[in-house]
């Protein structure tokens, strides 16, 4: 959905919530070609049975890439990103667990180096399917201001 926001139109917060997506064996195998991560507790199960985990675990860079592209639903154009704080991956994503995410208006601020514009600051939080706290971020938004 595209929606036109400008910075003044953002309200502390105010949240949203994703669908779900279930990470897969697919998932994994195309994010370790594509990153080269083949780390044994992605990739190889044996391996991965002798880990306090008990078995595969996803990448956190997958889990991180699913997560964002979950909120990736609502697209405004006056705004785009300049990246992300505070990255923290909280408790292991395993193979058939479904993710969603809960993104939280956290803060807003003017941006001292754009005066045409301001910092919004998202709360991301990537859920597994029991609702427990998977990765959690913030996310920095620079979006345009009204013209006075």
């Amino acid at each position: 959905m595209t929606r036109l926001r400008y910075f003044e139109d953002y309200s502390i917060g105010e949240a949203r919530e994703t669908t779900g997506r279930t990470i897969t064996e697919a998932d994994l195998v195309l994010h370790a070609g594509q990153t080269g991560d083949f780390y044994p507790h992605h990739m190889d199960a044996e391996f991965a049975r002798s880990t306090p985990f008990g078995q595969r675990i996803a990448h956190g860079t997958l889990v991180f890439s699913v997560g964002i592209g979950l909120t990736a639903g609502e697209i405004n154009p006056a705004a785009f990103s300049y990246g992300y704080d505070r990255l923290r991956f909280i408790k292991p994503v395993f193979l058939g667990d479904t993710l969603r995410s809960r993104v939280t208006i956290a803060a807003k601020q003017e941006d001292p180096k754009r005066p045409g514009l301001g910092r919004v600051v998202e709360k991301v939080e990537v859920l597994n399917q029991r609702g427990e706290l998977v990765l959690a971020c913030e996310h920095i938004l620079l979006v345009e201001r009204r013209k006075a």
